[in-house]
């Protein structure tokens, strides 16, 4: 037989077009008239602010590689040009996709349900043009901060992401004849986008957005001028850090510096109101050296976020889901301290299903508790007032050691993680920022604690950042342990983060950049050899993207065994399915939710044997090669089941799961004639009825271990 190449580019998709499509399902909720309106927005919203970082990181570092004149093709095939070509089209697509939605499916439902959002060039009634002139004077007029251009005054520099209006202004004195100059204005952020007038007679409830308050009211802005055109703009720059950790002495510092060259990066996107004046859109676009296939002309009101601020607007409760709260976890009390349960046997928690407060707990139980003689942690992104930096603050100053590696150089979160570090450091916390050339992207806390019989490690291990905000909103698993083999490994992977220390073996923990790449691929090879011997072989992987070349071809081949393998990759996959003789014997589907879909779970049938995993890392060359992950394995029998219980019942889910076709784009599920199942949905009316059940025997959780894994 000829031997298949399993790395040929036209088996594998572009990473980028992966990424639009998977903002295009997220869109796909928007547009579907089965969901509370207001939930329609949400989506709308999260499209819009998906798409902003997507120009910031992934267009930015396209068109850095385009000017370096680098020229190595993807996974796909395509140079960076090749695939700027293809996302520019695709983006622009996408956007006429979502002021379809808005203009001619959200807005007029918006009226028809009882809130107006009235445009500027509408007719305002004499009380409600009032009441926006005297809101304009009293709360808009004291902030703005008009800039003309001129020969004494350079263009101004115009900030990432801010909404501005350009207008061409003249001397009222130099008649019609008169020189138009520019000048701009930005729309402040620290003001409400929507202002809300005066309901009506009629009890409907009505807004006005912000620019279109300042576009109304301009003309006080420049006195002696006439103002010829008027329209708001906005641009994206490039975000991406580039820092040589080799050369910076100080990566706090270097860091701190790079996050102001931001303010100047390269413009990548420019978006304007599509009746923008010809003469004005010229100025802007010399200004800011933009093409025109980087211009994205706007039917409607620029940045479409302002709908999540919509969103949260009072008396439209009808028009959204319940809110759903995280539900107690399976036989945890608050009637015993948590180490006491945790000794009892390993603990699952399913956020948001089951609440975050026990990793809360668990490190505020720490800082108290006398008997703790040291926490350590990673922190990656966390809440704005985190209880758990408190937590370790206070242990700190009740003189426990406490050692956390917050990363600096989690994307977007920089400037917070700068100010937590800052923070610890003065309660006496020993910080480490991050290591050389990698991100620490693992989810782990160990605490050291006294007991009668002598030392006693317990873990938290996994799949979600430590933020208690996020964990009502991102579907993550974790592990609360004492298993001692674990704590050992625990140990080591704190030793390797502050130190130089790499251990000689490790008990149960894979950890990325160095072992974890190997062992993913010696499960999947097992499988593969399972099939090739006869022997049943299935696995199924949970993650966020899928792109890894090496990890694809693997799955190619093992599917080319016989390996029956299904896989749930919420947003990118490379992987194509339904190839013949490659990949017939796979299945990839998206669950697109209430929820944002982020844990990562893996299953290997073993010949019977089954094992499964949780941990921080998707399967892309950046999780595996570059950051600092852990993968675990669920080594109580009865959990096991609970896990394998979460993957079945995402597999089962027939409303919101999209399946990806042989041709690469997804479709929803043919629900004639089947009982409906929604995941989410499915595991929050579990977790209630759970909790309304909290001495059901099957919630006992004893420690039942699993047979030993070899070796990782």
């Amino acid at each position: 037989m000829e031997k298949i190449d399993f790395t040929n580019p036209k088996y594998y998709t572009n990473r980028e077009q992966s990424w639009l499509g998977f903002n295009d399902r997220i869109l796909g909720e928007a547009r579907d008239k089965s969901l509370p309106l207001f939930e329609r927005l949400k989506f709308l919203s999260i499209t819009a602010s998906n798409l902003d970082e997507f120009f910031m990181i992934r267009v930015a570092s396209l068109k850095d590689m385009v000017h370096a004149k680098y020229t190595r093709k993807d996974i796909a095939g395509l140079t960076p040009s090749e695939q700027l070509e293809l996302i520019m089209k695709d983006a622009h697509e996408l956007v006429n996709l979502q002021y379809s939605t808005y203009n001619r499916s959200l807005l007029p439902s918006l009226k028809q349900n009882g809130f107006a959002l009235i445009s500027e060039h509408e007719a305002l009634t004499k009380d409600q043009a009032a009441f926006v002139d005297n809101y304009f004077e009293k709360n808009v007029y004291p902030v703005l901060t008009p800039m003309a251009v001129d020969s004494s005054r350079p263009f101004p520099l115009i900030r990432n992401k801010s909404l501005n209006i350009g207008a061409l202004i003249s001397k009222k004195d130099a008649g019609e004849d008169g020189e138009l100059e520019f000048a701009t204005v930005q729309v402040p952020s620290v003001l409400p986008r929507i202002v809300q007038l005066p309901d009506g007679k009629d009890g409907q409830k009505r807004g006005m957005l912000l620019e279109e308050v300042i576009e109304r009211n301009i003309g006080s802005l420049f006195l002696n001028y006439n103002v010829v055109c008027a329209h708001p703009y906005r641009i994206m720059r490039n975000a991406d850090l580039t820092i040589d950790e080799d050369e910076a002495a100080d990566l706090l510092k270097e860091i701190q510096k790079q996050l102001k060259k931001r303010a100047w990066g390269e413009v990548i996107r420019l978006e304007v109101e599509d009746s923008i004046d010809a003469r004005l859109l010229k100025i802007l676009k010399k200004e800011f050296n933009i093409k025109e296939p980087d211009i994205f002309y706007i039917p409607g009101p620029l940045d479409l976020t302002f709908l999540m601020k919509l969103y949260g607007i009072e008396g439209f409760e009808k028009y959204k889901n319940k809110p759903y709260v995280p539900q107690p976890v399976p036989g945890m009390t608050d009637d015993e301290d948590i180490f006491t349960q945790i000794r009892r046997g390993d603990i699952l928690l399913h956020h948001p299903y089951m609440t975050f407060d026990p990793v809360v707990d668990f490190v505020k139980q720490a800082a108290k508790d006398p008997d703790v003689l040291a926490i350590k942690q990673t922190l990656y992104r966390v809440s704005g007032n985190s209880p758990i930096i408190a937590a370790l603050a206070q242990a700190a100053e009740n003189g426990k050691q406490v050692s956390v590696l917050v990363e600096l150089k989690a994307r977007f979160d920089e400037e917070n993680n700068i100010i937590w570090a800052k923070m610890l450091e003065k309660a006496g916390c020993h910080v480490i920022y991050g290591l050389v050339g990698l991100k620490t992207h693992s989810k782990i806390t160990l605490v050291v604690r006294r007991e009668e019989d002598g030392i006693r490690r317990y873990v938290h291990l996994g799949t979600g950042n430590y933020n208690d905000s996020t964990a009502k909103l991102y579907t993550d698993c974790g592990i609360l342990t004492c298993s001692e083999p674990i704590g050992e490994d625990a140990t080591a992977v704190f030793n390797m983060l502050s130190g130089y220390s790499e251990p000689k073996k490790w008990n149960y923990l894979s950890v990325a950049p160095i072992w974890l790449r190997d062992k993913f691929l010696k499960l999947i090879k097992r499988e593969q050899a399972n099939a090739e011997a006869g022997k049943p072989a299935h696995m199924i992987a949970k993650m966020n993207s899928l792109c890894d070349p090496q990890i694809i071809a693997a799955l190619y081949e093992a599917s080319a065994a016989g390996v029956k393998i299904e896989l749930i990759v919420r947003g990118i996959c490379c992987l194509k399915v339904g190839i013949p003789g490659i990949s017939e014997n796979i299945s990839v589907r998206s669950i697109v939710g209430n929820f944002l879909e982020h844990s990562r779970i893996f299953y290997f049938l073993n010949n019977g044997q089954e094992e499964l995993y949780m941990g921080s890392a998707d399967w892309m060359p950046r999780n595996l090669d570059k950051r600092v992950e852990i993968l675990f394995p669920v080594l109580c029998e009865n959990l096991k089941k609970e896990v394998k219980h979460i993957l079945d019942i995402q597999l089962a889910d027939n409303v919101k799961a999209h399946v990806m076709q042989a041709d690469g784009s997804y479709g929803k599920i043919d629900k004639r004639g089947k009982t409906l199942l929604i995941a989410q949905d499915y595991f929050c009316k579990e977790a209630v009825e759970r909790a309304a059940k909290p001495h059901d025997p099957v919630q006992t959780r004893v420690f039942i271990p699993a047979e030993p894994i070899e070796e990782a």
